[in-house]
């Protein structure tokens, strides 16, 4: 099943994969739902994507696959786990049923209270109390309106009612498409070269890929990419929020800059890199870093890779909010997904597309858009059916994991799933701290600082 339905991306992508070699050795998370599936597939797709590149052969282990789903439970600073969700974080019981709200950044959190009439510093038994007294709709509807992030428990045939489900509905889960203008001849491999199919060399070798990219299935994207070779150059800004733990867990193998989108001169940088970029990826809400569709128009020859929650016209989400919406997380009390199943299959899917878009340049020449969404994930995982009704925790993690040094003390992570040609791949950076790096290049900063 998984290795067919890998064939099966690769033709919806237009591009031939390699036969890949799945292993199970029967490693379950407990869910009813395929996660098992979900993660072979996701990974084997990017696998054999990158395969396909150098020539060679793929290879996913389904055990590997569920490590990777769950790094961010695995991840250690000097063997200590950090806060993955704020206080305010989580299901909450409404009138007629429950509501979810994500509060990691504080600006959220802010938004929600005020939606729920209380004063900022509320803890979570104010929070309960207000919730109690509304419906799931009506605290989902308040929140929004004031740019804050919750989620009802929808049933799935209420989903199918959305206009956000319609909206994704038969579309490709990764949906690669030729844009117009963008340019005819065929490009060489990467843009300006690079050392793939080199003996030795790794499939994204000499690839650039701007990471505008933030919280877990945009950073696993690009992450993913960079474990294939590729320069992976994160942007972001000293005043926007972050999760520490999954800032660090997911820079693996990248580098970092701060750009001020505010002043023209911040403007003008991302505008060269974006021009001179092969790969850019955003994961945020539609409309949002508009200026990246308007440089995109005029870089012939890229590849633009768009995550959102809900599609093109849906409003700002993320994984746990999206299982409650779509009722992938349906019970009373939720049960969430044991794991962010749609965060880290939607960045494999989208490092997957990335590299078909790559391989269609490659051959065809012009620009390309990838779009992908949570929702679509969602009900492609519903699309999988179900498997045994709840699975006890089979999962170990036993030779996954690797260790190294950084900045912020000894690292323990999990290794990159996946075999291409044999080698599992791998990052040969920690991951940086947060706008340590100059807005250029690899090759450029080692030019510049005289590195051969």
């Amino acid at each position: 099943m998984t290795a067919k339905l890998i064939r099966e991306l690769g033709t919806s992508a237009g591009v031939t994969l390699p036969e890949v070699r799945v292993t199970d050795d029967g490693s379950r998370l407990p869910s009813a739902y395929r996660v098992e599936v979900a993660a072979a597939v996701s990974v084997g797709a990017a696998t054999a994507a990158a395969a396909a590149v150098l020539g060679t052969e793929a290879e996913v282990s389904v055990r590997e696959a569920l490590v990777a789903f769950r790094d961010e439970r695995y991840f250690r600073i000097d063997g200590e786990q950090g806060e993955l969700w704020a206080e305010l974080s989580g299901d909450y019981r409404t009138a007629d049923g429950w509501v979810r709200l994500h509060c990691n950044f504080d600006h959220h959190r802010d938004a929600a209270l005020r939606a729920l009439g209380l004063s900022m510093g509320s803890d979570r038994e104010a929070v309960r109390r207000a919730c109690a007294s509304r419906t799931a709709l009506e605290v989902e509807r308040r929140v929004t309106e004031r740019n804050g992030c919750a989620a009802a428990l929808r049933t799935p045939q209420e989903w199918r009612e959305d206009p956000r489900a319609r909206t994704v509905a038969g579309t490709p889960l990764v949906e690669v498409t030729r844009v117009p203008g963008g340019g005819g001849s065929p490009h060489g491999w990467p843009l300006g070269g690079g050392r793939a199919g080199r003996e030795g060399g790794r499939a994204l070798d000499g690839v650039r890929v701007l990471d505008l990219t933030r919280v877990i299935a945009g950073p696993v994207a690009t992450r993913t990419m960079a474990a294939y070779g590729a320069d992976v150059l994160k942007v972001g800004a000293p005043d926007l929020p972050e999760v520490p733990g999954l800032v660090i867990s997911t820079a693996f193998g990248k580098r970092s800059c701060h750009l001020d989108l505010r002043s023209s001169e911040g403007r003008r940088v991302l505008a060269d890199l974006v021009g001179s970029a092969d790969v850019v990826v955003r994961a945020v809400r539609p409309g949002a870093l508009g200026i990246v569709d308007e440089l995109a128009e005029r870089t012939q020859g890229l590849v633009s890779v768009d995550i959102t929650a809900y599609g093109p016209t849906g409003g700002r989400g993320f994984d746990s909010l999206v299982q409650m919406a779509t009722g992938i997380a349906g019970g009373d009390p939720p049960r969430p997904l044991p794991a962010q199943v749609l965060d880290h299959a939607t960045g494999y899917l989208a490092a997957f597309g990335a590299i078909a878009a790559l391989l269609r340049r490659r051959a065809e020449g012009g620009s390309w858009r990838v779009r992908l969404s949570l929702a679509r994930t969602a009900q492609w995982l519903d699309e999988l059916g179900r498997g045994e009704p709840e699975p006890a925790d089979r999962l170990e993690a036993t030779g996954s994991l690797g260790e190294m040094d950084s900045d912020f003390g000894r690292l323990t992570y999990v290794l990159p799933p996946g075999r291409i040609g044999g080698r599992r791949p791998g990052w040969t950076s920690p991951p940086p701290r947060q706008g340590a790096d100059l807005p250029v290049w690899r090759d450029n900063a080692q030019r510049a600082s005289g590195v051969g």
